[in-house]
């Protein structure tokens, strides 16, 4: 039975489109377990969903102050110590954990599908609407992510949802940029010709043909940034201007700790640690994905 099903999954003649679909993934799924970096990245990546979803249940309150507890070292009752006002530090990092994922989620549903049609309409049409879009592009890319992230949320206002809303507007250029010049090198392909003979539409030709053979170049692009947009939220909140006291987002965490680096190492330093792990499995993840992506298209 286990041999059979393999084997269907497997097969270089599928019998159907959904076939098809389930032996392209399992074989990308393979290809990516082969790579030993890519399966680490994946953990980390898993580790971080699984403890935004399920570690809230397992913890205390973030927000619950003993100041008979402040600044305590790592111990059995408190794995990760305790902050300057007697905050458990394990707690506030699996609830920091939920606010790192919704920030990644929500930026990549954003970013990754208004990129992709801004790059897919400038290279299908060109002309006029390629030149228009891709100089609004050029004016996001001239300037600094971060640099402009900050001016839309010193024009937003603070909080988490205008964080977002600032990351989101700074990272889309590279999608569109990485989409128009996949398009470029389709749209005058036979198929694409073919679709315009039937009297297909542009708009059925851009979401039917074009955007699918782009979206893996734009979903390898993603889950590269995604470890970029961790770090982005992170340096707004370290600056004040992401989330705010007493929501424990990890990089305000490394903010309020930093007084304390010297002799409470801690208080800043596993925050720290917890951008830069999650920021880690995100990158190796991106890799093993371009990986099998260049060995689709060799």
């Amino acid at each position: 039975m286990n041999a059979s099903l393999s084997h269907w999954l497997t097969t270089d003649r599928p019998a159907s489109r959904m076939q098809a679909r389930l032996v392209r993934l399992t074989l990308s799924f393979r290809a990516l377990l082969a790579n030993r970096l890519a399966v680490v990245g994946l953990a980390i990546v898993l580790a971080l969903l699984v403890m935004a979803l399920i570690g809230p249940y397992l913890v205390g309150s973030p927000t619950d102050q003993v100041l008979a507890n402040r600044l305590l070292p790592p111990n059995a009752a408190h794995w990760f110590g305790t902050d300057e006002l007697g905050r458990d530090i394990l707690a506030r990092i699996v609830y920091g954990s939920k606010i790192t994922v919704r920030i990644v989620l929500t930026v990549s549903l954003i970013v990754g599908p208004f990129g992709l049609m801004v790059g897919i309409v400038a290279g299908y049409f060109g002309g006029m609407v390629d030149a228009v879009l891709m100089r609004i592009t050029d004016i996001f890319l001239s300037l600094p992510r971060l640099v402009l992230a900050l001016a839309f949320v010193a024009a937003l206002g603070t909080g988490i949802n205008n964080a977002i809303i600032a990351i989101a507007l700074t990272s889309w250029p590279p999608y569109a940029r990485l989409a128009r010049a996949e398009t470029l090198s389709i749209r005058n392909s036979d198929f694409v010709r073919m679709a315009q003979l039937q009297g297909a539409s542009a708009l059925r030709i851009l979401l039917n043909h074009i955007a699918p053979l782009c979206a893996a170049s734009v979903v390898v692009r993603l889950t590269f940034d995604m470890a970029g947009t961790i770090l982005t939220a992170a340096g707004l909140g370290f600056l004040g201007l992401g989330a705010q006291p007493p929501q424990p987002e990890w990089g305000l965490m490394v903010a309020a700790g930093r007084q304390y680096v010297l002799d409470q190492w801690w208080v800043a330093t596993i925050p720290g640690a917890a951008i830069f792990i999650a920021s880690l499995g995100f990158n190796l993840l991106g890799d093993g994905l371009r990986d099998i992506l260049d060995a689709r298209s060799s």
